[in-house]
């Protein structure tokens, strides 16, 4: 018998952080809750038979979003012309900073963005990054190393200020 209960105390407490790391690693705010509502049911399904929850669930964020991104889609394109709503209270410059940083994770490659993200984000140490992408440490700091190189690059030459 699943415990419900615990499945649910555990959404209410990761869930809003998994939709935003799933946000940062596709780029787009709808694709990431269909990220995370896949992650979510594979989560459910393995429920009570794994130790580390948020672990495997970070795990399967990174592996779902890999594997959606090697599939052929045919179907709607999200296009540049509709802007996001910014959220209540928030600044125009502070979604267009957010907008930003999101544009520019998204031109790094699947494993470097995937990096940044549980390193900055998730703010798991180089260990435990390693671990949950399945590679060694050092490339986990090259990858690091690479992606931040880029990123500066980027803010410096077109003036953003992320």
């Amino acid at each position: 018998m699943r415990d419900e209960a615990g499945f649910r105390a555990f959404v209410e407490a990761n869930g809003a952080t998994l939709l935003h790391a799933a946000r940062l690693l596709t780029g787009d705010h709808h694709r990431g809750e269909d990220l995370v509502q896949t992650v979510l049911t594979r989560v459910y399904l393995k429920w009570g038979r794994i130790d580390a929850p948020l672990a495997y669930a970070r795990r399967a964020l990174v592996t779902a979003h890999v594997d959606q991104g090697r599939r052929r889609w045919w179907g709607e394109r999200p296009t540049d012309t509709l802007p996001e709503v910014p959220e209540p209270g928030a600044s125009v410059a502070a979604s267009d900073q957010r907008d930003e940083l999101r544009r520019l994770l998204a031109e790094l490659p699947a494993r470097d963005r995937a990096v940044v993200v549980l390193r900055y984000y998730c703010d798991l140490s180089e260990q435990d990054t390693a671990a949950t992408l399945g590679v060694p440490v050092g490339t986990v700091k090259s990858s690091c190393a690479r992606a931040l190189a880029r990123l500066r690059v980027e803010v410096t030459s077109g003036g953003a200020t992320v």
